[in-house]
């Protein structure tokens, strides 16, 4: 075990690149090649394959898998036993590293428990995904999306709630105020 993380004498830990102050619990088991960044906490039986990207402050909860071609920014929460897949044509009798395709989980995210997450997406920055919900398109930023297909319902803020309150509007832009930290976050016209 490494000064500067703590990993739990059950976790299988191979990666040589852990950033400092991350803390790996209970059965997980991190591969080589793969990149864990500060602070980061990785719950009870958590799975990071070769070559997967974990930013700082990242919380990753009980039973997650984050296989090779996903890519988790700073400050994101993926909730208990949420899925991410990492080919787009499953396969066991045809399988080599083309067939992996890419995810990218932006800045301060949040996955809720037992999502799953089709690979070839993009979570936007402080988007928050709903428990259970089944992601298989991208998700802009500050969306609230949930269902089996996931919908966006709505906008939350940076701090994670529901954005109800407009204060301004223009061809482009509504900009919301949230009334429990408000701060004001303004959501483009594309989506």
């Amino acid at each position: 075990m490494s000064e500067h993380y703590y990993a739990h004498p059950t976790a299988v830990v191979e990666s040589e690149a852990i950033g400092d102050g991350t803390k790996i619990w209970h059965f997980a088991h991190v591969r080589k090649g793969s990149k864990i960044g500060k602070n980061c906490n990785l719950g009870k039986s958590v799975y990071i394959d070769i070559d997967a990207e974990i930013g700082d402050n990242v919380k990753i909860q009980n039973f997650v898998s984050v296989y090779r071609g996903v890519r988790i920014e700073d400050d994101v929460f993926i909730g208990p036993s949420a899925t991410f897949t990492n080919d787009l044509y499953p396969r066991a009798f045809i399988w080599d590293e083309d067939h992996v395709v890419s995810t990218l989980v932006c800045r301060g995210a949040s996955i809720g428990a037992n999502a799953t997450l089709v690979c070839g997406i993009t979570v936007g920055e402080y988007a928050m995904i709903g428990a259970g919900s089944t992601v298989a398109e991208d998700v802009p930023p500050y969306a609230l999306v949930l269902g089996n297909p996931s919908k966006r319902i709505g906008w939350v803020c940076y701090c994670g709630r529901r954005l109800e309150n407009v204060v301004r509007e223009d061809a482009n832009k509504t900009a919301y105020k949230c009334v429990a930290c408000g701060r004001v976050i303004e959501i483009g016209r594309a989506f």
